[in-house]
Parts: C-alpha cells; sequence; structure tokens
C-alpha cells in the first residue's frame, strides 16, 4: 500500500470516527431507554449488567487518583461486581477525598458525558472514546476475572463500531448511555441499605466521613443527588429529539 493511500485511508477514518451521524429514530431512543431500565430493575439482568457500572466505578477511582498525584497500583473487578481500586500517597487531603468521591459519582458523570455526545450526534466517537477508556483501564487491571470482562466490554465496541451497522452503532450507543444514568441509582441505594444493616462499614461514603468528619449519609446524599442530576438533565438531551 503506498504512503498516499495510507494517509487517505487514516484521513477517511478520522473524519468517520470525528463526524456527525444521522439522529436514530425516537423509537430507537424510548426502546434503548427502556431496555436499560429493565436491565436495572430486574435482579438476574442487573446482577450481570452490574459489571459495567463496576468498570465506571473502579475507573472513577484510578482515574482521580491519577489526577491527584497519588500512585494508581492496581484495579481488580471481583465476578460479585464489587472492586477494589488501590493507590498510595497521603492518607488524608484533598486527593484522598477526591478518589474517595470518584466511585459512584463516576457512572452518573460518564452517562451524562456520553449523552452530550449523543445529543451532538457523535455516536461514533463515543464508541472509540469508549474503547480508549478501556484500552486505558485495562492495563491497570490486576486479575483475571478483570482483564476478561474489560476485554469482553472493549470488544463489543470495537465490532460495533467497526461491522455494526449505523442504527445498530446508534442501538448500542443509547443502550449504553442509558443504562449507565440508570445504573449509577440503584448502587447508592443498595449503599444506604447495606449501611443501615451494619453491611458497609468500609464504604467509600464511611471513608469520606472519617477523612472530612461530615456524616457517612451526607456523602450519600451527595452520591444520590449526582446521580439524579445527571439522570434528568442526561435524558432530557437523549430525548430532546423526539420534542422537535
Amino acid at each position: 500500500m503506498s504512503t498516499h493511500q495510507s494517509g487517505h485511508d487514516l484521513a477517511d477514518l478520522w473524519s468517520r470516527v470525528t463526524g456527525t451521524q444521522a439522529a436514530p429514530p425516537g423509537w430507537l431512543v424510548l426502546a434503548t431507554g427502556a431496555a436499560a431500565l429493565l436491565a436495572v430493575l430486574a435482579r438476574p439482568l442487573w446482577h450481570l449488567a452490574r459489571n459495567a457500572v463496576t468498570i465506571a466505578h473502579e475507573g472513577g477511582h484510578g482515574l482521580a487518583a491519577l489526577l491527584t498525584g497519588r500512585k494508581l497500583a492496581g484495579i481488580r473487578l471481583h465476578s460479585d461486581t464489587s472492586g477494589l481500586t488501590l493507590s498510595y500517597g497521603r492518607p488524608t487531603g484533598p486527593g484522598m477525598v477526591l478518589t474517595a468521591l470518584a466511585g459512584y459519582t463516576a457512572p452518573a458523570l460518564l452517562g451524562l458525558g456520553c449523552a452530550a455526545l449523543l445529543a451532538a450526534d457523535r455516536i461514533t466517537l463515543l464508541l472509540w472514546l469508549a474503547i480508549a477508556l478501556l484500552l486505558a483501564l485495562l492495563v491497570r487491571i490486576r486479575n483475571a476475572f478483570g482483564l476478561f470482562t474489560v476485554l469482553i466490554a472493549g470488544g463489543a465496541f470495537f465490532l460495533v463500531s467497526w461491522f455494526g451497522t449505523a442504527q445498530v452503532q446508534a442501538g448500542f450507543a443509547y443502550l449504553g448511555c442509558w443504562f449507565l444514568l440508570f445504573g449509577a441509582v440503584r448502587p447508592v441505594l443498595e449503599l444506604q441499605h447495606q449501611r443501615r444493616i451494619g453491611w458497609a462499614r468500609d464504604s467509600d461514603a464511611d471513608q469520606l466521613a472519617r477523612l472530612t468528619h461530615i456524616p457517612g449519609l451526607a456523602w450519600i446524599t451527595v452520591f444520590l443527588l449526582t446521580a439524579l442530576a445527571c439522570l434528568a438533565l442526561g435524558a432530557a438531551w437523549l430525548l430532546q429529539p423526539l420534542q422537535l
């Protein structure tokens, strides 16, 4: 292949990734939203799909640790949909607070970012950014189940983005976005239930309480309000074409 042809192909790929796509039909937006809500509410589906929320949760911890100057030792994802992010640095201070805060807020904020891209008709860009984020996470994973989970997720995004039709890509992107927005709420409610019965004494909320001397319930409220605000705003963006 000539250098000219190679450059032309790269330019075409870049144009494809960064360009806009036609907005999907309204029924697809509503159907993917309903499917995502079902996956969150139905216990058997939630137990499987919750791994996607765990990936975002632990990725949020990891990113916050790096951005605040902490040393990220690794991330583990477990088959019971729990996870663990290990970082080293000062045991107190803003860096540790932001790292602990990032977990439960990350899925909602990520879902909101996805909604912004979809509202701007950047479906392909969303899919490729997801692949890039999963690749960045992959090098930090430190257990076999975590590697398997992230590889499966990344492979799904790649196959859809490379081989899927425009409608398949739109459906996959909207489904993932809706799921992050809806799925960010349930773990917060589950966490408070576990705290109430004494099963989560070392949760993110309790760590934040020890770090800031602000009650854990206040941090649960922050998590929940963040998730609900992102859901409301993200839904408004996703449903905007239906109102035209």
